[in-house]
This record gives structure tokens, C-alpha cells and sequence, in this order.
């Protein structure tokens, strides 16, 4: 959120993830994180923390005003002196929920010019059953987000991300020898896919399904592939395997999550691609967390360090 080191607040935002604690007098207060569409930014409710419980539901939306400032150890923290239900015509949910840059009419022409270019017969069918115009899964996933939080955690997130990940895919694979670039571009649009059932958007709060936290996200995608395969006459065994293995592989290692490191050119393609997408994206969400002028963030899990950004004092001085 851009904002200045000290300032009055007073707007329409989005409600993140919140806890109760109690102070040093015993008394209960509210934690949570508040946002719109380019940032969020930590608060704390100190009184009629009851009633801001009951509004301050993940996902929906707040009338906030407080004070903004940034604290030498805390960071940047919002007080919140009054809560309510926002009003209609009050806001504008565009600015409110973040989102990704193309809008999703562009991603989806971008992923019928990017599957028009994939030659085999075979992957074309299996391709054509997943993101059929008229298709379930199609429906869903160009709504899906990408992740909880780490990156693209919004609406069309996983879309975003898929078609990012296979666009490179499909662009580096005639730079090294030996890639079999369609069945790449087919597993790169693929490897999330079990992200379809694994997540839950409920307002605008993501969270695990009962299913995704019992089975995982790479198992579901998996079987959920498979299951398309086996309804295609005359797949070819091999092709199956190739495709299903990048799914299986794509988080790297066994400590990550995935049940087979990548095999295969294809598989270690997409894995170093899909990795590489998601810590730009981390970088995106950690600009928009970041105080205006501010250059450096704190240690943040996904990138396993702080993040630089510069020229943002710059930018801020100019404002």
C-alpha cells in the first residue's frame, strides 16, 4: 500500500487473517492484516475488539480509519479507531482485491495462441479435454488462484501463473537439445492442476480443502490427468508417462512435496521454470507489502532473504 511514514487512514479494504491476544494489562486485543489491490499492511484494534471480531470475517470486506505509522521495531502497523460494514457504491471492488496484470481475457487468448502451437495429435485431444472452451475445468481453472499466499493468491492467479511457466517453457525449449517441446508445454499448463481441488475461496479468503490437505495438490493434479488420459482411445503408454511425470516431479524434491525428483529434460524444464515463476512472483507480493520509500523487506520465507527493490525511494521522494 503506498503510504506515508505517519497519515491519517480512512477507506474501504479487504480483511486477511486475524488473532486475538491479550497485553501486558490483561486486556484483549485484535491483530489482523488489511489490504486492497496493491498491498496489505499489519493492524491492531484495541477496543470493541468483540464487534471488530464479528466484521473482520477473512475475505470480506471493512470501513477502516485509524493511523497509519511505522514503527522503528515493529515496522509499518495501522491502528484502527473505528470498523463498519462499507456502504454500497462506497467502493470499488476492482481496487480492492489484488489480481493479475493481464486481464483474464487477454490470458485467455494468450493460452489458445500458446495451445494452437502444440502439434501432437494426442496431447492436442488431452489438451482440448482440459481447456475446452465448454469444459468444467476450463470454468474452473481460469478462475482458480495460484497459492495461499506465497504468489499470485488471487483470483485468475492460476491461470496466470500456468500460462506464464508453459509460455517459457515453450520459448526455451528450442534452445537446448533433446526437449520434446509439446510434451513441455503440456506438462508446464498441467503441473497445478490439482490446485483445482486442493484450495477453497470462500469470500475472498483461500484456504485447503478437506481433499487437498488429506491428498495433496500434486496426487489430485495427478490422478486428475490421468483420469483424462484413460478416457482418450489410443493414448500412447509413453506420452501418458512423459506428461504425468512432470506433474509428479515439479516441485524439485522429495522434501518439497513432490513423490519422484524430474526424470526427464521436459520434467527438470518445467521444474526450474515453475520455480523460477513462483519467486518472481513472491517479489511481487512483497513490493506491494512494502511501505512507500522503502527499499528492502524483512526476511520473507518463499525467497529465503530479504528482497530489493531499487529506485523506490526514488519513486517515493518524486510523489
Amino acid at each position: 500500500m503506498n503510504l506515508s511514514t505517519v497519515a491519517t487512514w480512512r477507506r474501504c479494504c479487504s480483511c486477511g487473517t486475524w488473532s486475538c491476544a491479550r497485553g501486558r494489562n490483561g486486556g484483549e486485543y485484535l491483530k489482523l492484516t488489511i489490504g486492497d489491490r496493491t498491498g496489505s499492511v499489519p493492524a491492531v484494534v484495541w477496543e470493541g475488539v468483540l464487534e471488530a471480531r464479528e466484521l473482520c470475517v477473512p475475505g470480506d470486506l471493512v470501513h477502516t480509519s485509524g493511523r497509519y505509522s511505522l514503527h522503528a521495531r515493529f515496522g509499518p502497523q495501522l491502528t484502527i479507531t473505528a470498523l463498519r460494514a462499507p456502504r454500497q457504491g462506497e467502493y470499488d471492488p476492482d481496487e480492492l482485491v489484488d489480481g493479475p496484470a493481464r486481464s483474464p481475457a487477454q490470458m485467455e487468448a494468450d493460452l489458445r495462441e500458446l495451445l494452437a502451437t502444440v502439434q501432437h495429435p494426442h496431447l492436442r485431444r488431452l489438451l482440448g479435454e482440459m481447456f475446452g472452451e465448454g469444459s468444467p475445468t476450463w470454468s474452473s481453472y481460469r478462475e482458480a488462484p495460484a497459492a495461499k499466499r506465497y504468489h499470485q493468491a488471487y483470483r485468475h492467479g492460476l491461470l496466470e501463473h500456468s500460462l506464464t511457466v508453459a509460455q517459457a517453457v515453450g520459448a526455451i525449449s528450442a534452445t537446448f537439445p533433446g526437449i520434446d517441446r509439446d510434451v513441455a508445454v503440456t506438462g508446464a499448463l498441467l503441473h497445478d492442476i490439482g490446485k483445482l481441488e486442493a484450495y477453497e475461496v470462500q469470500g475472498g479468503a483461500i484456504t485447503m480443502s478437506d481433499h487437498g490437505r488429506l491428498f495433496g495438490e500434486i496426487p489430485i493434479g495427478y490422478y486428475k490427468v490421468r483420469r483424462a488420459i484413460e478416457r482418450l482411445d489410443g493414448f500412447p503408454h509413453e506420452l501418458a508417462e512423459a506428461v504425468l511425470h512432470i506433474i509428479l516431479s515439479h516441485h524439485g524434491s522429495l522434501e518439497h512435496g513432490s513423490p519422484v525428483v524430474p526424470c526427464t529434460r521436459e520434467a527438470t524444464l518445467v521444474h526450474m521454470i515453475d520455480n523460477l515463476g513462483g519467486r518472481l512472483g513472491s517479489f511481487d507480493r512483497i513490493e506491494k507489502e512494502l511501505p512507500a520509500g522503502e527499499q528492502w523487506s524483512g526476511y520473507d520465507r518463499a525467497i529465503g532473504g530479504g528482497a530489493y527493490f531499487a529506485g523506490r525511494a526514488e519513486t517515493a521522494e518524486a510523489a
